[in-house]
């Protein structure tokens, strides 16, 4: 994995290392977009997208970002033109294969999310084989949301409680907030500190409903193929300016 001081970098522009978000989701809106400027296909801004990510993965961990989720591909993307979709989905497995090894080699924890059982076998067993490759890294932990939306989710957590009802293993009255988190895809991992979404549109898009009930927004104009290390630390340093304060009060100081 090549290495730059963005530690360094990021102390000069005000960033406080000491109190960088655990774990930061963004939504990698604007690959459509950097393609038609550029009067290009639609699947060469998903490539340039691509090497967009690789600069996060490597950059964050430089940083010291525990967790880094992505949204990948949405439940709803199904209803892009046949061709994207197909496109898209040979630019995950050449993807996922290539860049396998070097995420293992330099500490890279992978994790997926999301309905994998409706993607292509040969792409399931490539995502498999990635989760366990790299399941002892702890450098950073990189988390993609393929065939994922929040809402669906949420089904398949209450699907799941629903048969322990039904099997008599759990009471209606001992479902609380835990045992929703208990059975999302990812249960163990961090809520989002904050929540990237470039390209410019306001919105959440159906992206980790739960898991962002007190994250912090994020948006810029910057389409993902164009969006740098220095476009995260602008984020970074946005992010340390705000009060959180999860629905209570802070109390003035004295």
């Amino acid at each position: 994995m090549q290495t730059h001081d963005w530690r360094a970098e990021a102390l000069a522009r005000g960033v406080d290392l000491n109190r960088l978000p655990r774990h930061i989701a963004i939504i990698m809106d604007g690959n459509g977009r950097w393609a038609r400027n550029r009067g290009l296909p639609r699947l060469v801004g998903h490539a340039n997208g691509h090497s967009t990510v690789r600069r996060m993965v490597h950059g964050c961990a430089e940083l010291g970002i525990e967790v880094l989720t992505l949204y990948t591909f949405s439940t709803e993307n199904w209803r892009r033109p046949q061709e994207e979709v197909n496109g898209l989905m040979r630019l995950l497995e050449r993807s996922a294969r290539e860049e396998l090894p070097v995420m293992a080699r330099n500490g890279v924890r992978l994790r997926f999310s999301g309905r994998l059982h409706e993607l292509s076998p040969e792409l399931q067993a490539i995502l498999h084989r990635a989760e366990q490759l790299t399941a002892h890294n702890q450098r950073i932990t990189l988390h993609l949301a393929i065939n994922y939306g929040g809402r669906a989710e949420l089904v398949d957590a209450m699907r799941a409680i629903a048969r322990k009802v039904q099997a008599g293993v759990l009471q209606p009255d001992e479902i609380d907030e835990a045992t929703i988190q208990a059975h999302l895809y990812q249960p163990d991992l961090p809520e989002p500190d904050l929540l990237i979404r470039t390209a410019g549109e306001q919105r959440t898009s159906n992206f980790l409903l739960w898991q962002t009930a007190y994250t912090e927004l994020y948006i810029t104009p910057v389409l993902w193929p164009d969006f740098t290390m220095h476009d995260l630390l602008d984020a970074l340093w946005d992010y340390q300016r705000r009060q959180r304060k999860f629905g209570g009060v802070l109390e003035p100081a004295r």
